[in-house]
């Protein structure tokens, strides 16, 4: 168990603060621009893709730097925020997600060279179309699911895509337009087992927890449920955490009730950050859950608004279930059983 009392305050993400003048050189190629409509919807332009990994080099010295420690010696609080991003002339928000647009290309590429320097920017079929690069803004129909363009329920804290077998290692954020509201909330592995009893740590380490897939995945909640597999990974002192407060459960009462342990812990434990424009955030999902508060949409074109990009390590494990960018892995019934 833990104590709720006298509880130190959760580190804040380490913070990089630029201008607009730092990103001048990171700029997407003229010819890079505007040739757009030819691309299918599960493609992204590889040159693109490749260009933004070349200018990783043009990076404000301070945020190249700072992403290269973070690659290999992580934070304490899970995560990095950049500050000043020149995201470029923002028009209304859209009214959902959408397809890449010509004028959202600088402050895509500035999202992508800072993904390209931590790793592969990659998308998944079933979010958002598969687009490597997607807004992230409310929608009527998902006010209080939880999901992605959720806004009048409290989004769970989540290891992103708990489920998926190739998860994501970076979530990167970039925030167009902000609401003071909304804010994006983290926990980091080594605040929770810092707090947590010893016989609660040695539990998360056992492979006696399942988790359902994302219904973003499957067009609708589901009930079946993921493998067994562990919370926790590699050692206390370097941990590697998968955490779903909404759609994990243990296989037996201790487990479970070490699923409600932590929740409850996280729940007090833990930083805010709300992002304004030309923050980006980027979690490390190995050590960091996220979450958001509740705001409230007005859906006149003024709401936040952000893009997102995931970023794995190396796109070789997911060779026969990607499409170029895109991570293709089929979910259901028998994916799920393991049969």
């Amino acid at each position: 168990m833990f104590q709720t009392v006298a509880r130190p305050t959760h580190p804040a993400p380490l913070q990089i603060v630029t201008s607009a003048d730092d990103w001048r050189a990171v700029a997407p190629p003229l010819d890079q621009r505007d040739h757009l409509d030819h691309l299918d919807h599960l493609d992204l332009d590889e040159p693109f893709v490749n260009a933004a990994g070349s200018a990783a080099r043009l990076l404000p010295p301070a945020v190249h730097d700072a992403l290269v420690a973070f690659a290999d010696r992580g934070h304490r609080s899970g995560a990095l925020l950049i500050r000043g991003v020149d995201v470029g002339a923002v028009p209304p928000t859209p009214p959902r997600p959408a397809a890449h647009r010509p004028e959202h290309r600088r402050s895509e590429f500035a999202l992508l060279t800072v993904a390209r320097r931590l790793g592969q920017p990659v998308g998944y079929a079933p979010e958002h179309g598969g687009h490597v690069v997607q807004d992230i803004v409310p929608t009527p129909e998902s006010t209080g699911r939880q999901v992605s363009t959720s806004s009048d329920v409290e989004l769970m804290f989540h290891t992103e895509t708990a489920f998926h077998p190739h998860r994501p290692r970076y979530l990167l954020l970039l925030c167009l337009r902000g609401d003071p509201a909304a804010a994006t909330t983290l926990a980091s592995v080594h605040e929770l087992v810092r707090h947590l009893d010893p016989r609660t740590v040695a539990i998360m380490f056992e492979p006696r927890f399942r988790t359902a897939v994302d219904e973003s995945f499957l067009g609708g909640r589901t009930n079946e449920l993921g493998p067994p597999r562990p919370l926790l990974e590699g050692t206390v002192d370097e941990p590697s955490f998968v955490f779903d407060a909404d759609l994990m459960v243990g296989t037996d009462t201790e487990a479970d009730a070490t699923v409600r342990e932590v929740a409850e812990l996280i729940s007090h434990h833990h930083a805010s950050v709300v992002l304004e424009a030309g923050d980006l955030l980027v979690i490390d999902n190995n050590l960091a859950v996220h979450g958001r508060s509740p705001f409230t949409p007005r859906f006149d074109g003024t709401d936040r608004w952000l893009q997102r990009t995931f970023v794995v390590p190396d796109l070789a494990p997911s060779a026969g279930e990607r499409t170029g960018r895109v991570i293709t892995t089929v979910f259901g019934r028998d994916a799920i059983l393991g049969a």
